[in-house]
């Protein structure tokens, strides 16, 4: 690092004139109603997945299947196969769909890039040891038998709620994707596919030849308990009788009937709605049923269509976008700018407060006072979203968000997992053995509490008044303790990575009035100043979700630089010579036009499984630090005012 005296400086014209370039460029993404939506992309699955949803119902859309083979052939990696993240490693189950769907489409098996993604398959073990989803998806189309998929009995509708494997003691995705997944598996309904498209040339071994399609490693005992378990069940499935059954298919039908949520889908996220989608069909109701119709638009709904290329989104993200491109408004325009009064009004009309969620099942009796993350999700509100906006509410002090933010910091409190944390949907969400079932392959089938979603609870609560005292606030700050990592850092269950989790819980603990030479502050600290790269900013790889260095990555990045900087600030440390470094990056960084360019993702789904890229972090974050950083530089009193 450069002496002091060497250290990049950012003057006030440059950067008053960065700042005025992003708030154009922030502005112009906004809608006239008020709120923003950026696209949220993720891998090379979900565009895949719809391209064979088409071939299965046989609505096939040449014009836009072209599109979408346009992306996957340009994201398809240097290995030969297609990652889980920009310029990410192979994986094996993101590459048997994408082959699968440019197969689809018409690429033929002997062009070039179809050969090289076909060896590298091949050379991982071919398609039989891809995870469960794919085999599903396999299944469906017949190229595997259905026994290359763990049992899930639809039964598991009416396992009451003292049964130990039940549908309320996992997640909210998992459960709106497995509901209508359970019909499926009940009926193994066989795709249309009307090209009759099969791809066995991507299994080592012929499938009806494979014996173990359910194997290790297993990652406790519970693992070879549930691996028996399986075996069990497969004896037992065809006894079940029909009319338990048919129960069971019914109750399923009713649960995704009350929540398909319109245009929004069920759950509002790509597999739970194309799930309710071939459900309707495997039960014979036609296209024009209005629950049919509608959950095909809202399938529809989740594209994203240009001139060249096209994309399937997992989900749309304009409650998250809206509150955090609210709160780099604040930060740049003032509380009262009529852009910032816009965004909050438009928030204000969606807060949930006539519709009783599954939450509810872990705290009856707690009133709805949520936001979701999607235009429409009433039966799934976040923590995460509701505490950013409602901070963002607080923030413009406008009389008229009195209530609703009561009602939100009651909800909230609601929540509280019994250890003091948050988890993003539900409360005490963490019977850690369902994730060792044969369908939980991917480690993620609950919802537990998390380092971020609960400091930016404690930092809605402390903004809004609350004392670190109180005992709701005493247990989650002790909770937080508890989780800190030793290099300092914290973990980011919900963005990329150590940075975002160290970010989001130094924000938590200056809003609860912590002393700036806590040890903890300083420990983290200690971790984003280590990890500030040569050049100023600051970078993380999807890597460290599989034992990567925390805080490292072989570029800088926008949304991890603003991030933190945005911790150093929170943490008492907006003269620090590395926060004017890290300033000078991003000013240098932005574009004439006001944006920036981050190709790396920045956010998670599931760690390993499936990663996110918000196309609004790089927008909005690095405006809101800069902002940030002025207003402090002018003010005698350097300790951030906000929880965020």
């Amino acid at each position: 690092m450069p002496r002091d005296t060497e250290l990049p400086q950012t003057p006030s014209a440059d950067l008053a004139d960065a700042i005025a370039r992003g708030a154009s460029a922030l502005a112009a993404r906004q809608n006239p109603d008020g709120h923003f939506v950026y696209e949220l992309e993720a891998d090379a699955t979900i565009p895949a997945e719809y391209v064979l949803l088409e071939h299965y119902l046989d609505r096939i859309e040449p014009a836009l299947e072209a599109k979408i083979g346009v992306y996957l052939r340009e994201i398809q990696g240097d290995h030969g196969g297609w990652p889980l993240f920009h310029d990410g490693g192979f994986d094996l189950s993101a590459s048997v769909k994408a082959y699968f769907a440019l197969k689809a489409i018409g690429d033929a098996p002997e062009a070039p890039h179809m050969a090289r993604a076909r060896a590298a398959i091949l050379a991982a073990g071919g398609a039989a040891r891809a995870n469960v989803f794919t085999r599903v998806q396999l299944a469906l189309f017949g190229e595997v038998p259905w026994r290359a998929v763990p049992v899930m009995p639809a039964e598991l509708m009416i396992a009451p709620r003292w049964f130990p494997i039940n549908l309320w003691r996992v997640s909210y995705w998992s459960r709106t994707v497995i509901v209508p997944l359970l019909v499926l598996m009940a009926k193994k309904p066989r795709a249309r596919n009307p090209r009759g498209v099969r791809v066995q040339e991507l299994f080592v071994t012929p499938p009806e030849q494979v014996k173990d399609w359910i194997r290790g490693p297993y990652r406790s005992l519970w693992g070879r308990f549930f691996k028996g378990l399986d075996t069990v069940l497969r004896v037992l499935d065809p006894l079940v009788p029909a009319r338990f059954r048919d129960i069971s298919i019914r109750r399923a039908v009713a649960f995704v009937r009350e929540r398909l949520n319109g245009e929004d889908g069920l759950g509002a996220i790509y597999p739970a709605i194309a799930n309710s989608v071939m459900m309707f069909d495997a039960l014979g109701t036609p296209p024009d049923h209005p629950d049919a119709a509608i959950a095909w638009q809202a399938v529809r709904k989740l594209l994203v269509i240009g001139a060249e290329r096209a994309y399937c989104q997992p989900c749309v993200s304009p409650i998250w976008d809206t509150a955090l491109a609210g709160h780099a408004l604040a930060e740049t325009e003032g509380a009262d700018h009529p852009r910032l009064k816009a965004a909050c009004d438009w928030l204000a009309a969606r807060q949930i407060t006539d519709v009783v969620g599954d939450w509810a099942m872990a705290r009856p009796g707690v009133r709805p006072g949520g936001w979701a993350f999607q235009y429409a999700n009433p039966h799934y509100p976040d923590v995460d979203d509701t505490a950013v906006v409602g901070m963002l509410l607080h923030r413009s002090g406008d009389p008229a968000h009195a209530a609703a933010i009561a009602r939100a910091r009651e909800w909230i409190i609601g929540l509280q997992c019994r250890g003091g944390g948050w988890g993003a949907f539900d409360a005490d969400n963490d019977h850690q053995f369902l994730n060792h079932i044969p369908f939980a392959d991917h480690g993620a089938l609950l919802d537990p509490p998390t380092a971020d979603v609960t400091a930016r609870c404690v930092s809605f609560l402390a903004q809004t008044g609350m004392d670190a005292a109180d005992p709701v606030l005493a247990r989650a700050i002790a909770w937080l303790r508890a989780e800190q990592e030793k290099d300092g850092s914290w973990f980011g269950r919900w963005g990329t990575n150590y940075i975002y989790g160290t970010w989001s819980v130094l924000c938590a603990l200056n809003a609860a009035g912590l002393p700036h030479d806590d040890p903890a502050i300083e420990r983290a600290v200690a971790f984003l100043l280590a990890t500030q790269r040569d050049d100023g900013g600051w970078g993380e790889d999807e890597e460290t979700y599989a034992g990567a260095p925390p805080g490292r990555y072989k570029v800088s990045t926008p949304s991890h630089t603003a991030w933190a900087l945005l911790g150093l600030m929170a943490a008492g440390r907006a003269d620090h010579p590395a926060v004017a470094r890290g300033i000078a990056w991003l000013a240098a960084a932005q574009q004439e036009n006001g944006e920036w360019v981050e190709q790396p993702y920045n956010a998670v789904g599931f760690p390993r499984v499936f990663y996110l890229r918000y196309h609004g972090y790089k927008q909005y974050f690095p405006q809101l630090a800069l902002a940030r950083f002025k207003a402090l530089r002018h003010r005698n009193q350097r300790r951030v005012a906000y929880g965020f």
